[in-house]
This record gives structure tokens, C-alpha cells and sequence, in this order.
């Protein structure tokens, strides 16, 4: 009995032990071997909830820090940024008006023209319109940055910022683009298609392109970049040219459907020798009127 009665006192013992232990509440710190505390046990368990947590919590999380980084790189490289938007934009633009507006298979599209808008997209609406309206216009218009990262409610309150952004505008529509943006992409379409060497004949030729569809581009321009400009010239800096890059891949596709093809057209009276006229062919960029009456072939 006494065996018994032993057995049954360290059986009681144990089990009060064990229940004891159980409901005792978990201290905050434990010390572990050589004096170092570890972490309470409901950060561990906090932690380990944030990364067991079922389905996307994990990714979301990963997907919000990847763009807010996209954000950040953007932000602080902006002109790398447009320099690409604005190549590939208006290649791409290109190849949309060759392919669906005119209706060509992969095989007949003219790489030719299309290097056209490769070339001036990326030295012109890359490189110089950013000189332009970014490093430019903060020089001539003081109150751009400031005026940019108001927010809108305090835009319209702001008479020097709002008089700055209309000038911008007007400077767009009747300096900028009339008399630097038409003539330099008629001049570098003459440059690619042209068999000249001589850069003067390029001028010549575009501007006499450019003259001939003034009235039919101005009135184009106006009717797209004026509305445009109004909403490009009161947005954050960072966004201005991105924004001015997908309204112009629109434009780029009207211009490349309209003025893109070289027409061959025959001009009377073009040389004279021992006073016998004889015609010559040359390159022109025919009004859109005209060139539906003219082949549109690249001359050989």
C-alpha cells in the first residue's frame, strides 16, 4: 500500500505541475543561454502571421513596393523615361496607320518612312522638346515648378501660375509648333527620303512641303494641341511630357497616315539646256487632296 500510495502522490504532483505550467501566462521575455532575451513570443507569432497569410497578402504587398519603386525611378529619371516613350511612340504610331489605316500586310510596310518617325521621335520629341518645354520653360516661366505641384483647387487660385501656364499654351500653339516642330519634321523627312547629300536641300525641299499644307496642318494642330496644351501645362512635372507623348501618338498616327508616303510628282519647266525644256521628276510632299491623285511609290 505504501508503494501504491507513493506512486499516486508523484502522479499528482506531475499532473498539478503540468496544469500549472499550462495556464501560467507566457512571460513577455524569455533569457536565453548567455544572457540575451529573446523576442516576445507574440511578435513572433505576429510575424509569422504576416508571411502565413493565405493568398495574396504576400504579393500584394510585393506588388505595391515594385510600383511605388517604378514610381520613384520615373520620378527621378524623367528624361531617360520620355526619351524611350517618345522613340517607340512614334514608330509605333507609324506602324498603326501603315498597317490598319492603309491596310498593309507585315511585308509591304516601308521601314523607310518608318525610320522617319524613329529618327525625329528621338532626337526631336525626345531630346529637344525636352530642352524645350522642361529646361526652357522653367527659365521663361518662373512660377512653372511651384504652380505644378499645387493641387488643383489651389491652381485657380494662383493668378501668376495660371497666367505662366496660358503662355506656355500660347507659346505652344503659335510659336513652337508652327514655326520648329512642322519644318524640322518636314526637313528630316526629306533627309531620310532624299538622294541629296546636301543639307540645304533638305530645308528647301521640307519647307516647300510644309507650305504647301499649311493651312490643312495649322488648322489640325490647333484643333488637337490647343485643348492638349490646356491640361499638359497645369499637370505634375514629372507626367507633363508623358501625357504630351500619348496625346501625340494619336497625332503622330494623323501625320504619318496624311504626310508619311513621298509622292513623285512631275514639275514642268525643271531644266533648261540649249533651250529645250525638259520635265524631271522630284520629290515633294503633296497636300492629302493631291496625293490621292498622285502615286504614293518612294521614287527610285
Amino acid at each position: 500500500m505504501s508503494l501504491a500510495a507513493t506512486a499516486s502522490r508523484r502522479v499528482y504532483h506531475a499532473s498539478r505541475t503540468s496544469i500549472h505550467n499550462a495556464v501560467r501566462p507566457i512571460s513577455k521575455t524569455t533569457t536565453r543561454r548567455g544572457g540575451h532575451r529573446a523576442p516576445p513570443s507574440s511578435s513572433r507569432s505576429s510575424r509569422q502571421q504576416t508571411f502565413t497569410t493565405g493568398g495574396g497578402g504576400g504579393k500584394q504587398s510585393h506588388s505595391q513596393s515594385s510600383s511605388s519603386s517604378s514610381s520613384s525611378w520615373i520620378e527621378n529619371n524623367p528624361f531617360v523615361f520620355q526619351l524611350g516613350i517618345a522613340t517607340c511612340k512614334t514608330s509605333a504610331a507609324d506602324l498603326l496607320a501603315q498597317v490598319v489605316a492603309e491596310g498593309k500586310t507585315f511585308n509591304e510596310i516601308d521601314w523607310k518612312r518608318n525610320s522617319i518617325f524613329v529618327v525625329f521621335g528621338f532626337a526631336y520629341l525626345g531630346g529637344f522638346q525636352y530642352w524645350l518645354q522642361v529646361n526652357k520653360y522653367r527659365a521663361w516661366f518662373p512660377t512653372m515648378d511651384r504652380f505644378a505641384k499645387l493641387p488643383f483647387v489651389e491652381k485657380l487660385k494662383d493668378t501668376a501660375g495660371m497666367l505662366d501656364a496660358l503662355k506656355m499654351v500660347v507659346f505652344d500653339v503659335v510659336v513652337h509648333l508652327p514655326i520648329i516642330y512642322f519644318p524640322t519634321y518636314y526637313t528630316v523627312k526629306e533627309f531620310v527620303y532624299s538622294k541629296s547629300y546636301n543639307p540645304l536641300d533638305w530645308i528647301q525641299t521640307g519647307c516647300t512641303a510644309y507650305y504647301a499644307n499649311l493651312s490643312e496642318d495649322l488648322t489640325a494642330m490647333i484643333q488637337l494641341w490647343g485643348p492638349a496644351d490646356c491640361i499638359q501645362f497645369v499637370l505634375p512635372m514629372h507626367i507633363r511630357l508623358p501625357f504630351r507623348h500619348l496625346v501625340s501618338f494619336f497625332w503622330t498616327a494623323y501625320v504619318s497616315f496624311t504626310r508619311g508616303s513621298a509622292v513623285v510628282v512631275t514639275a514642268a519647266a525643271a531644266a533648261v539646256d540649249d533651250n529645250t525644256t525638259t520635265p524631271q521628276s522630284s520629290t515633294i510632299f503633296a497636300p492629302t487632296a493631291l496625293q490621292r491623285q498622285l502615286t504614293t511609290e518612294t521614287p527610285k
